[in-house]
């Protein structure tokens, strides 16, 4: 399955399934006025909370979740049904360009954090989509890189900041990394999806980074459910794949099953009657000046 925009998924009109849209980000809503818009024209309204690096420096899972409760309920008054964070990667250099989102060099401190946000979103009836899975801290080639780490490594620190959020929280999506983990791309590494869903029991959807996949077919097969944003005809690749034998049409199904489960679910859950009024606002602001005091 792949997205139909760049902020929305595919609908299934004649089965009543709906399009549902995600949308950036970890600190502050960035609902822009058109799917396919990438947001360069402006966007909504929103409460600019600290970026993850500082509400993870107040060491307070509660006012993270706070935080998190409150863009929950701003993705609701803006139809938007998964909200693309929190960042779980480990802070390897200071020059990653994606640091401010991610919590901490630690991976008990980013991993507790991490399950608190998660836990605040989507408990408003919003999922949520921890990422970048896994090992995605570098600017030199992020795209493409290939990060050779050890698996006592692997286990110990860049992996343990994601189980302790898939298995406390239950995030409604994983979202898998642009760059390879020890040569093979992580949106085509079975080993680590394996390890989301077999050993953590992730029950949610692995989706990719935007514009992550490189074969479509062999993330398919690793255990990736969602291509993001669109797919280029990929989704003719699956369908020819699996003509040829070389895709198990059981496969297949599972990622269209669990890509209809998620718009469904967060159809489903969505208020249409929820508004960012003034109150809200207001009430919003004073709990950002609260989490930046915390720093």
């Amino acid at each position: 399955a792949s997205g139909r925009a760049f902020w929305t998924t595919e609908p299934v009109e004649r089965l009543d399934i709906p399009s549902i849209w995600l949308a950036d980000g970890p600190h502050g809503l960035r609902r822009t006025s058109s799917p396919g818009d990438m947001g360069m024209g402006g966007s909504r309204p929103a409460t600019c909370f600290p970026t993850a690096a500082g509400l993870a420096s107040s060491w307070d899972p509660d006012l993270v979740r706070r935080a998190g409760a409150a863009l929950g309920r701003e993705a609701q008054a803006q139809d938007v049904q998964v909200l693309l964070g929190p960042g779980a990667n480990i802070k390897r250099s200071p020059l990653g360009g994606r640091n401010f989102e991610y919590f901490s060099e630690d991976p008990l401190l980013s991993g507790r954090m991490a399950a608190a946000h998660i836990q605040g979103v989507q408990g408003e009836g919003v999922g949520t989509s921890l990422k970048h899975y896994v090992a995605n801290n570098q600017e030199y080639h992020r795209m493409s890189t290939s990060v050779e780490v050890d698996e006592r490594t692997l286990r110990e620190i860049c992996l343990r900041a994601f189980e302790i959020p898939v298995r406390e929280a239950d995030p409604w999506t994983v979202m898998v990394a642009y760059n390879r983990v020890n040569g093979t791309f992580a949106t085509e590494h079975d080993t680590l999806l394996h390890v989301l869903d077999a050993e953590w029991g992730h029950e949610g959807l692995a989706i990719s980074d935007w514009g992550a996949v490189q074969d479509r077919v062999a993330a398919a097969q690793a255990g990736l459910n969602l291509e993001m944003p669109g797919n280029d005809g990929h989704d003719q690749q699956l369908v020819a794949a699996v003509t040829s034998g070389e895709l198990d049409e059981d496969t297949l199904d599972r990622c269209v099953q669990e890509t209809v489960e998620l718009a469904l679910r967060g159809d489903r859950r969505h208020r249409p009657d929820a508004e960012f009024d003034e109150a809200l606002q207001s009430e919003h602001h004073d709990l950002a000046r609260e989490a930046a005091a915390e720093r």
